[in-house]
């Protein structure tokens, strides 16, 4: 493996100079916020909701791209490096191999997920735990436990409607986990997917 590319215990800082820092340790005395996702590409709609985030927390936003998806093969290091540039001048990234929030809880203690409500429903669906509810009471147990919260913006469904956090069905357990970024604060209303389909047939 490329020797900058992460493992599963161990996460890779990238400054906003886009430098690989070696031996960089995330802070659990000063927990931060951390926006996941592929970023592939990154947009208008990413950079928004980090910055309202910063200032609803009061805690500093880096991005997060884990080299590993639950759907897809991993990242190779010439696609990792593409995404990574992205960031350059603009924002630090941690880069990970932990696809799902239970596994970035345990690399990230006390940390803020901020994600869309279309991230927080597939949290609470059991078919993302194997359709095994016991899985995912687990996973959310071991995320209050790391003390990490979400918090969720409004996203757009394929209706134009917005999808808020009202609208997942989180387990009362587990309420506190998550916090509500107010739709008139930010809506999420571009995604990548859409980019990438406007790029091809543009």
């Amino acid at each position: 493996m490329d020797p900058h590319l992460p493992t599963e215990n161990h996460p890779v800082y990238v400054d906003v100079a886009g430098r690989v820092v070696p031996g960089h340790r995330w802070e659990v005395q000063h927990p931060t916020a951390l926006l996941p996702g592929a970023f592939n590409p990154i947009h208008e709609g990413h950079r928004g909701l980090a910055a309202v985030a910063a200032e609803l927390l009061g805690l500093p936003v880096a991005y997060e791209l884990s080299i590993a998806n639950v759907d897809k093969p991993p990242l190779g290091a010439a696609e990792v490096d593409r995404r990574l540039e992205q960031f350059t001048g603009h924002a630090a990234v941690w880069l990970t191999h932990a696809p799902r929030f239970v596994q970035k809880a345990i690399l990230f203690p006390g940390a803020v997920f901020v994600v869309g409500a279309d991230t927080a429903l597939r949290i609470v669906d059991p078919g993302y735990y194997d359709s095994n509810p016991a899985q995912m009471h687990a996973a959310l147990t071991s995320l209050t436990d790391h003390g990490c919260r979400f918090l969720v913006a409004c996203r757009r469904d394929g209706a134009g409607r917005c999808v808020e956090l009202a609208d997942v069905p989180v387990p009362p357990v587990f309420r506190a986990l998550f916090t509500a970024v107010p739709a008139e604060r930010f809506r999420l209303d571009v995604c990548s997917t859409e980019m990438r389909a406007r790029r091809i047939w543009s």
